[in-house]
């Protein structure tokens, strides 16, 4: 008798952003510490968990703490819940209000901090100064963790076809051509 084994699926896309425009509300930026995961579907201990580990990507670099925004949590959310009701597939939006991280992996086996951990394996390919059109691309997930003028984090997740979603938006946006991370 064959097993039929199932392997863990993990996709990743690179990071967007828009041009710089005028910013966010002041709300953008404020959680109730009660209430870090307020804005999606993640829990509290999700919304927290990852909200620590990029503070952590950005600390190794010299990057200050990120706020967690429940406007930026539930736009995420809103477009985690598009992709998985429509392809079930990633694809960043066509309108870039933020920057944007996704990520794509079998729900049960990955969970939202395994989407951090999964963008900040592209510093490898990041090999410092100025970001130009050949070294975005693979590394755009962490230049966009590690964005220095970025201050506010939101994400949502929702499930596919036994299949994790995980959007994050970044306030101020990042990956900007001819600027540096950091």
């Amino acid at each position: 008798m064959r097993r039929a084994h199932i392997l863990p699926v993990l996709l990743l896309m690179a990071g967007c952003a828009p041009q710089p425009g005028k910013p966010l509300p002041a709300s953008v930026g404020a959680t109730p510490a009660d209430k870090p995961g307020s804005g999606s579907k993640m829990s509290a201990g999700d919304a927290r968990a990852i909200t620590a580990y990029h503070d952590k990507v950005r600390a190794d670099v010299g990057v200050g703490p990120l706020k967690w925004s429940p406007v930026l949590a539930a736009h995420a959310q809103e477009w985690a819940d598009h992709l998985a009701a429509t392809t079930c597939r990633m694809a960043h939006r066509t309108q870039h209000k933020y920057g944007e991280n996704l990520f794509q992996g079998t729900a049960g086996y990955y969970t939202a901090v395994d989407a951090a951990k999964g963008w900040e394996t592209e510093k490898k390919d990041y090999h410092g100064g100025v970001l130009t059109e050949s070294d975005w691309h693979p590394a755009g997930h962490y230049t966009q963790m590690i964005w220095r003028d970025t201050t506010a984090l939101g994400c949502g997740e929702a499930i596919c076809n036994k299949t994790l979603i995980v959007a994050c938006n970044y306030d101020p946006p990042g990956n900007y051509i001819g600027r540096r991370p950091y």
